[in-house]
């Protein structure tokens, strides 16, 4: 009788305890929206750029709080290891906030997960969400002339992407060719080019992320987050790996970069960040890299003073794209 009333007691307190941990989490949650939905001076929230009815295809738009005729933009891709197909906003209080309170226009789309389809559909999705903002800029008061790309993890490599691809159609690799531009939407005749970067510790070349060392993960296993991208093992699909990496597509016109690694980061190594910020210096793409001290993969990277430095390089991309 006292080992079933202890169980019970115990499963009680445990449960409320995770009760309290949901209400918490709900509060803050709530508290964090309201705090910030004092920052902008309009929003519209689940914009489908792709003419469908799919959560993955949906979009925020966020305008700042003084206001203007128009916005430069800066579009911001959220990190899960491409197994979120709904997470924009998810860096909306601390990097849109950042964006906003410097003028520009925060975009946050979704994409397809790695679940609902491989490499390279989310590249398209987030290729047509660019053409969605250009074709649609009179309605949201958006100056197209300028579009920078943001993005963390699985989010700085498809933001990576979008600079060093943004010429890039259909793109051959040995035996396999993808369409890495897409025809998701109904504005393909607008262009998906971006043009400045800010990468936060996204692989750059995946099929090297084992041997360069330094994480916890195998991600030449059949299960990683990698491999369910692109559909396989990523050792036993190199081409299509190097096709999904940014660094493969690398070239003199690709616009600036800003980049961001944690030396500790045990999830994406961070020669991936070194490796990437080599091929870019040496095909002579303006580029900066810092690699933060006892960052890790997201804490002590996603900090005010690289914020404010991401912010920074944006507006200095954006006067220097007004002048030409």
């Amino acid at each position: 009788f006292c080992v079933l009333l202890w169980f019970n007691s115990s499963f009680i307190i445990n449960l409320f305890i995770k009760k309290m941990k949901h209400i918490l989490v709900l509060f803050f949650s709530t508290l964090s929206v309201l705090c910030f939905s004092q920052e902008f001076s309009k929003n519209w929230k689940d914009l489908n750029y792709a003419g469908d009815s799919a959560v993955y295809h949906r979009l925020d738009i966020y305008l700042p709080k003084v206001q203007q005729p128009t916005y430069p933009v800066v579009v911001y891709i959220y990190g899960s290891a491409w197994f979120s197909n709904s997470s924009k906003g998810a860096d909306m209080h601390s990097i849109g906030k950042a964006l906003l309170d410097a003028g520009f226009a925060v975009v946050m789309p979704n994409h397809r997960s790695s679940m609902d389809a491989k490499f390279p559909a989310p590249m398209n999705d987030i290729k047509a969400a660019i053409r969605f903002l250009r074709a649609n800029a009179a309605k949201y008061q958006l100056d197209t002339a300028f579009i920078g790309i943001s993005g963390s993890s699985s989010g700085g490599n498809m933001a990576s992407m979008a600079g060093t691809s943004r010429n890039a159609k259909m793109q051959k690799l040995g035996n396999t060719t993808i369409d890495i531009e897409g025809k998701v939407g109904p504005n393909t005749a607008f262009s998906s080019s971006v043009d400045a970067v800010v990468d936060w510790f996204g692989p750059t070349n995946m099929l090297v992320m084992d041997s360069c060392g330094g994480t916890n993960f195998k991600h030449n296993d059949a299960r990683s987050p990698a491999s369910l991208y692109i559909g396989g093992p990523i050792q036993e699909n190199k081409e299509k790996c190097l096709l999904s990496s940014p660094l493969t597509y690398i070239d003199p016109s690709d616009p600036p970069f800003l980049i961001f690694h944690g030396d500790k980061d045990n999830v994406v190594p961070h020669c991936q960040s070194e490796l990437f910020f080599a091929a870019l210096q040496k095909a002579k793409v303006p580029s900066q890299f810092y690699l933060i001290p006892g960052g890790n993969h997201g804490p002590g990277v996603h900090v005010d003073k690289n914020i404010q430095m991401m912010v920074d390089f944006f507006v200095k991309n954006a006067k220097a794209k007004q002048k030409k």
